[in-house]
């Protein structure tokens, strides 16, 4: 149930809740009703933000929450600067270690979003950062930021709350490999990488074009969106176990299906089917944002893995990017070795935990460190 706004900041009142100034208002946003009225005012937030990723638009949370969101509850925070949305926390209830209640962030956890982050305007940074800290202190409960980057707003609302007394642990969350393209062409950007690895590219792609009619297609409507997404779970299925597909479940599977067709509504899908002599080969998945190709998924038919199929899917993959302008290939999170062979460069994410300075709060900090030693000594036998 929703409490009546105090001094301006309309949330759930859990323990007192500081005042803010009269124009800014902050409030709680628990229903789905209310997250698919954010929509219009989510994207020109996001534009106008420094925190832009395809997996922080309003149709990729909200395909993540209605098809992945089951086991928490929806505790946004929302922060507005007359009738302007001025900043967006996009964050879930769920549980910790014990089952203790948490924060995280909406698209955590299994749909492998990365640069994961709160959303301010360009020009409000205090006022947005102020009332999403007032939130979170009011809420009495841990907080968990996953996949951010270093630079992301949501380090400085740690420190904001550092300087409240919470106490923040922080952990490495992994790296993405990315390609800086602004200015190349295909052969300048062959030119970068190891002369083997460029031999070998230029070799499987010459080998595949003598023995096979190549056609590489950019998936443009509905009909071969939805074949495309069948074939790469089709050949995920073949290749991995269950555990390490990325169509594992139903939930997953309904996921993917409505987060692609928002997408290519919105013209930022680039989904591509590479063809042998007319016969689907491999399916690549990905997106181009603000100018950067997001490499998200890939899957081939095992039946031509002895042509390198996989390679001949990146490199086609960034030779698209590279002839669509694109300033970026970013092959996302993960330290697969065949990503240093395409990528040199790569950005650091954190994992940043925080807990309140209260007594429930010390309890889920003791719980989660007892953890981390038992991992750790699990991990060392």
């Amino acid at each position: 149930m929703m409490e009546p706004a105090i001094v301006g900041l309309r949330v759930p009142v859990i323990g007192a809740v500081e005042p803010v100034a009269a124009d800014i208002h902050a409030a709680c946003v628990d229903s789905a009703p209310r997250f698919i009225e954010l929509q219009e005012k989510w994207d020109s937030l996001l534009r106008s933000s420094d925190a832009t990723s395809p997996f922080l638009t309003w149709e990729w949370l909200h395909a993540w929450w209605s098809c992945l969101g089951a086991s928490s509850r929806l505790r946004m925070c929302t922060v507005d600067t007359g009738a302007r949305l001025t900043a967006v926390a996009p964050f879930r209830l769920t549980t910790g270690v014990a089952r203790l209640p948490c924060l995280d962030f909406l698209g955590t956890g299994e749909a492998g979003s990365d640069y994961l982050d709160i959303l301010v305007r360009r020009g409000f940074e205090d006022e947005g950062l102020d009332a999403i800290e007032r939130f979170v202190v009011s809420q009495k409960t841990a907080l968990r930021l996953t996949h951010v980057a270093p630079s992301a707003g949501a380090t400085s609302l740690a420190i904001r709350l550092q300087r409240r007394g919470w106490v923040q642990v922080t952990a490495p969350g992994g790296i993405c490999p990315y390609i800086p393209l602004a200015g190349e062409t295909w052969d300048s950007y062959l030119a970068t990488v190891g002369a083997s690895h460029r031999a070998n590219v230029r070799r499987r792609l010459r080998a595949l074009e003598q023995k096979f009619a190549i056609s590489f297609e950019q998936v443009e409507c509905d009909a071969d969106r939805r074949e495309a997404l069948a074939r790469l779970a089709h050949y995920h299925a073949h290749r991995f176990d269950a555990d390490g597909t990325a169509f594992r479940t139903a939930s997953l599977c309904a996921f993917h299906d409505e987060a692609t067709q928002r997408f290519l509504a919105r013209g930022w899908l680039r989904m591509f089917i590479l063809r042998l002599d007319g016969a689907p080969a491999a399916v690549m998945y990905g997106f181009l944002y603000n100018r950067t190709f997001y490499f998200y998924q890939h899957g081939f038919d095992d039946r031509y893995r002895q042509y390198s199929i996989g390679l001949v899917l990146m490199a086609m993959s960034i030779r698209a990017a590279i002839d669509e302008g694109a300033a970026e290939f970013d092959m996302l999170w993960g330290t697969e070795p065949y990503k240093f062979l395409w990528a040199r460069k790569t950005r650091e994410l954190r994992n940043i935990h925080l807990f309140p300075p209260h007594l429930a709060g010390r309890l889920h900090r003791g719980l989660f460190h007892a953890r981390r030693r038992l991992s750790a000594f699990i991990h060392a036998c």
